[in-house]
């Protein structure tokens, strides 16, 4: 269960309810420490590297990562004349995110004329997901983006996927060696390639 997703309890489909005297706002957002290092490569440079990332949950949307401006690479962020108004957290500006040869229009975001209770995203900007090319927490790539942050560390479904296009290898290969000998038995060998 994803805070702010399905039936999460900051989502609108919630089942629970939260036991207070006095009803919540209609829109709840939550912001936590991330406590861990988190990374964005695009171009094939690192653009933002940091151990202080927030991560924003709200009602009906996928938890958004928060770098510090400082933990973004230099000239990496080209601000453009996009904005946006955000409902809950004002005037939104967008950037161009530039690495190597390659550029990500509205690759990036920053709120900047949060309300007083919004404080902690002051001086932060956001990535977009589909626009970068890799995400990782610690050492590890995060695998697609996940609803819930319970998701967001996939170092075991990091490793599956890789036995998992070892395991189209090796089918292929033994597909295309059945075309040349249809008799012959393999097995799979020490070291993980087959043999006759």
């Amino acid at each position: 269960m994803g805070l702010s997703w399905q039936q999460g309890p900051l989502s609108p489909g919630a089942i629970g309810r939260f036991l207070v005297p006095e009803p919540l706002p209609q829109r709840l957002l939550y912001a936590e420490r991330l406590r861990r290092r988190m990374r964005v490569r695009f171009g094939g440079t690192w653009v933002a590297d940091s151990q202080d990332v927030l991560v924003l949950f709200e009602p009906g949307r996928y938890p958004v990562a928060y770098f510090p401006e400082t933990d973004v690479s230099a000239d990496t962020l080209q601000r453009t004349e996009h904005t946006t108004r955000h409902q809950d957290l004002g005037l939104t500006c967008w950037y161009t995110v530039r690495a190597g040869q390659r550029n990500a229009p509205r690759g990036a975001w920053q709120h900047i004329d949060l309300p007083a209770y919004a404080s902690e995203l002051q001086a932060r900007v956001a990535f977009a997901w589909p626009a970068m090319d890799a995400f990782y927490e610690e050492d590890e790539r995060i695998v697609g983006h996940a609803a819930d942050r319970i998701f967001w560390r996939l170092a075991s479904s990091s490793r599956l996927s890789d036995r998992r296009q070892e395991r189209k290898r090796a089918v292929k290969t033994r597909q295309s060696d059945a075309g040349r000998r249809p008799a012959a038995r393999r097995k799979l060998g020490d070291q993980g390639e087959f043999t006759l």
